[in-house]
């Protein structure tokens, strides 16, 4: 089979974002992970030896600024769960209670969804429909339980794809299958995964290496149901990490980490220096015995001086000052021109952060899953959900709550005000309102002094 016909093969727009993913992956996986990366994101020295880079490898700790940042937005994002519209059919919400057939709602499983998008750039969703077999009608589909179901599609599986304007003529993608090994056991299958408008097909490898069409069929849509999510979209179906600079922070972290840990090991052990000429001379060093030094002779532990150590630490926190200013940059809020006429009679412009309008194009994808949805069941409109997350740029309530709280004791900071930023923290339910609130405080009564 040529390489033009190998179905597993990568396009270069593909090759290009792994060059990415080959810093991001690793970080998101955690210490383990940036330890199996080895000499990619941790270079051996020139005279190192392999035993003792093998060993200070092993010993390597990784400060997961770049994992924490990415769940701390997209738990912002889902400070509230999804709401599904009035507008979505019943039928397609009630898709949406087990919307991968693994017992997972729409929310739980687009936590992931947007979390993967914002790690790597983008991020996939196959809206698949089970094989109906003999069945015939709609009817027969709904009582045996074959329905559409939505399947993330990790960015790291997609091969390629062809597209026409912006509609997609074709997606490659690898997924791994079980299929039964023997009487009682199961084995993983890598497949890959073709799909056209209207058309599917699946190719596995043979023992010779060549890939062969394992199955085929077709879909009752006219297009490709595939839904790929930007958060640092650079083109159709390419993107970017946008917490890409942070990643390189993180990296080097890792790395300037790994020299202090190094550099901290070398420096807890003096070395002993003998200084003579006699070169019979031999030590002997226990808590239950002296040595004797010949003439003129002299010994003594030179230690480090510790400059080099302060150094390293003062380093090792100005990167993490650095990788917050990074990771903060998705909350900081920028001017935007409003959209439609509407918006524009209203304000002239509207402040958003990146993590808002991510939020935004966020629902938007699901309504386009939602319409699929509805587009395998016949009907017209899927409607739409709404997402409301907290994106206020709030970065250390640690800090600024105590900092309220001093403000509103010293009277420069009104107690309504101190509420209202407490309620906007979540340390006070929305559920609560400052005037009920002072209503429930006069009749309380005074508050008890501190004997």
């Amino acid at each position: 089979m040529s390489s033009s016909n190998d179905p597993s093969q990568t396009i270069p727009a593909v090759d290009a974002m792994r060059e990415d993913w080959a810093i991001v992956a690793p970080l998101m996986g955690g210490t383990a992970a940036m330890r199996n990366a080895a000499k990619a994101l941790l270079p051996q020295y020139p005279a190192e030896e392999d035993d003792a880079y093998l060993s200070r490898l092993r010993l390597s700790t990784l400060l997961p600024a770049y994992a924490e940042t990415v769940n701390s937005n997209t738990s912002r994002v889902f400070a509230e769960p999804l709401q599904i519209g009035d507008d979505v059919p019943p039928v397609v919400a009630e898709l949406c209670e087990d919307v991968d057939l693994g017992g997972n709602n729409l929310n739980a499983w687009a936590v992931e969804y947007f979390r993967t998008a914002l790690s790597y750039g983008l991020c996939h969703a196959l809206i698949d429909y089970p094989q109906a077999g003999e069945l015939q009608t709609a009817a027969d589909e709904e009582a045996a339980g074959v329905r559409p179901y939505a399947v993330l599609i990790h960015p790291e599986r997609v091969l390629g794809w062809r597209a026409d304007g912006g509609r997609l003529l074709q997606v490659r993608f690898t997924e791994s299958v079980e299929v039964p090994d023997g009487d009682f056991g199961v084995k993983v299958v890598e497949q890959v995964r073709v799909l056209e408008p209207g058309l599917w097909r699946t190719y596995r490898k043979q023992e010779g290496g060549s890939w062969m069409m394992h199955e085929e069929g077709s879909t009752s849509l006219s297009y490709i149901p595939w839904v790929t999510f930007y958060t640092g979209r650079t083109g159709m179906m390419t993107a970017r990490p946008p917490l890409l600079e942070l990643a390189y922070l993180n990296v080097k972290h890792w790395q300037s980490q790994s020299d202090q840990d190094n550099l901290l090991h070398v420096a807890r052990v003096p070395l002993l220096f003998m200084f003579t000429d006699d070169e019979q001379f031999k030590l002997v060093i226990s808590a239950g015995s002296a040595t004797r030094m010949p003439k003129d002779g002299d010994a003594k532990y030179v230690e480090h001086t510790g400059a080099a150590i302060t150094a390293g630490r003062e380093s090792l926190q100005d990167l993490i000052e650095e990788m917050r200013m990074a990771g903060a940059k998705l909350l900081q809020k920028d001017k935007q021109q409003t959209k439609t006429a509407a918006q524009a009679n209203e304000e002239a412009a509207q402040e958003l952060s990146p993590l808002a309008r991510m939020a935004s194009q966020f629902a938007d994808c699901i309504a386009q899953m939602l319409q699929i949805f509805a587009d395998y069941r016949g009907l017209p409109e899927g409607g739409a959900v709404e997402m409301r997350g907290n994106f206020e740029q709030d970065f250390a309530p640690e800090t600024t709550l105590p900092l309220l709280l001093n403000m509103a004791s010293a009277g420069k900071l009104s107690d309504e005000t101190l509420f209202a930023e407490m309620q906007r923290r979540s340390v006070i339910s929305d559920e609560y309102n400052w005037q009920e609130e002072q209503g429930r405080l006069a009749s309380q009564g005074p508050a008890l002094g501190v004997i």
